[in-house]
């Protein structure tokens, strides 16, 4: 079951993941990341060194984010890979822990 980065990662973007990551399964937008399930291989290493705790294997993904599975493989599509560790958004600590955020998505 491929992992998928859910609500949490919007406004914060922290790309801790990226670098443990062994294969290019993630993928960049303005302020969040999504990781493609057609690549990923399920291997975990991204969920404990995520910051903002964004990060869960689909089979244990919130019920209240479920529409993230969906939404990590449609912007895998269209956002280009990321394949090393950047600073994170100017204000993620702000962001980090602020709940409700999935209206500040932005999916161009």
């Amino acid at each position: 079951m491929p992992f998928v980065v859910a609500e949490p990662c919007i406004n914060c973007k922290y790309t801790d993941c990226v670098e443990v990551c062994p294969v290019e399964c993630f993928h960049e937008g303005p302020n969040f990341l999504v990781i493609d399930p057609e690549v990923c291989i399920d291997c975990g290493a991204c969920e404990p060194v995520c910051p903002a705790r964004a990060i869960f294997s689909d089979a244990n993904l919130p019920d209240a984010w479920k529409s993230y599975v969906a939404t990590n493989a449609e912007l895998a599509k269209r956002w280009p890979t990321i394949t090393e560790k950047r600073k994170p958004l100017l204000d993620a600590d702000k962001w980090r822990y602020r709940g409700d955020k999935g209206a500040e998505l932005v999916r161009t």
